[in-house]
């Protein structure tokens, strides 16, 4: 059992928002979905929480409604072994979304999202500083 995990507010789109990031990642699964029932404050059988792993890694999407909205604050953080990685998952959660600087983007529901090489942190910290600094972008 994951100790801490991920919990992604959204209005009413949790089901969705799995799904989405089910399709984008290849070792994903659905856990648990809980619904609301009478005490709400959701509509009672309406989805509550989808609980999906990805990647070994378990979230938790909650229809809280529309208390709370997403900010770059928080982010996802995609360690990618080559190029086809890094174009996969920036071009598949870029759909609907919108990109944002170094490599980061925000998706079609708000989340945001940084999709990095794992060679990244090599090629900022290269003794040559202007291989260091020059503008990295997926």
């Amino acid at each position: 059992m994951q100790q801490i995990s991920t919990c992604l507010w959204f209005n009413d789109q949790a089901e969705e928002a799995a799904n989405f990031y089910m399709s984008i990642f290849k070792d994903s699964q659905i856990v648990n979905t809980m619904h609301y029932c009478d005490a709400g404050p959701g509509p009672k059988g309406s989805v509550l929480t989808v609980t999906v792993q990805i990647n070994g890694y378990e979230i938790i999407a909650l229809n809280g409604g529309p208390h709370f909205n997403f900010t770059p604050a928080i982010s996802l953080f995609v360690k990618c072994k080559n190029q086809a990685e890094v174009d996969h998952y920036w071009d598949k959660l870029l759909a609907g979304g919108k990109p944002m600087k170094c490599g980061w983007l925000t998706d079609k529901f708000g989340v945001s999202w940084q999709i990095v090489p794992t060679i990244l942190g090599e090629m900022l910290q290269d003794k040559d500083r202007a291989k260091a600094n020059a503008p990295w972008r997926p």
